[in-house]
């Protein structure tokens, strides 16, 4: 946990008062790189127990269970958020849509409305560094599968790693297939959802 914490301080500070024009303009694919070498640790770490995909195929069609509810929970919230905020249903709904995915459910909230899209990034944005920071609390503290709920779509890549080190290499398996579902659902529920504005 202080690893995570003191990495993420010291990519603030750094990001703050040492601008390099040159990782500046290579931003995006060093973090990518990273996030590459980091999923490749990840899967060999799952690879090395032999039993995760017989233990998946045990699971059967439950695993589902947990996206739809990391899905109905997101959107439970959402609505109640929409009665402290200046935010129809519909466009707070469409925010909590995003699932943790930021640049996508920004991107498609921009069409409708600037703001709402800033509103998009900044929520989904602020549930991916909360869930970093929390996720070896939420292991500890409540239980495995909840980390996955926290980090919502990043649960198969950016915070895969993070889940795997405060869980399990078999609770990465399920990480990674809920991410990949709540991933595929975000482009479908966005659009959707502010559709009914």
């Amino acid at each position: 946990m202080f690893q995570i914490t003191a990495s993420t301080i010291l990519g603030i500070i750094s990001g703050i008062f040492f601008k390099n024009p040159l990782i500046i303009k290579n931003a995006d694919h060093l973090i990518d790189i990273g996030l590459c070498l980091l999923l490749l640790f990840v899967g060999i770490e799952m690879g090395k127990n032999r039993n995760i995909f017989t233990e998946l195929q045990k699971t059967g069609y439950k695993i589902l269970i947990l996206p739809i509810a990391i899905v109905a929970g997101t959107l439970t919230g959402a609505v109640l958020a929409s009665f402290v905020t200046d935010l129809t249903i519909a466009e707070s709904s469409a925010v909590g849509a995003g699932l943790g995915w930021y640049s996508l459910s920004a991107i498609e909230l921009s069409k409708y409305s600037s703001e709402l899209g800033s509103i998009a990034f900044l929520s989904n944005v602020f549930r991916e560094v909360s869930a970093l920071l929390f996720i070896p609390f939420i292991s500890k503290y409540i239980g495995p599968h909840e980390t996955i709920a926290a980090a919502g779509a990043t649960s198969m890549d950016t915070l895969l790693p993070v889940i795997t080190k405060s869980t399990s290499s078999n609770t990465a398996i399920i990480s990674f297939f809920t991410g990949v579902i709540l991933s595929s659902l975000v482009p479908l529920l966005v659009p959707l959802i502010i559709g009914f504005n």
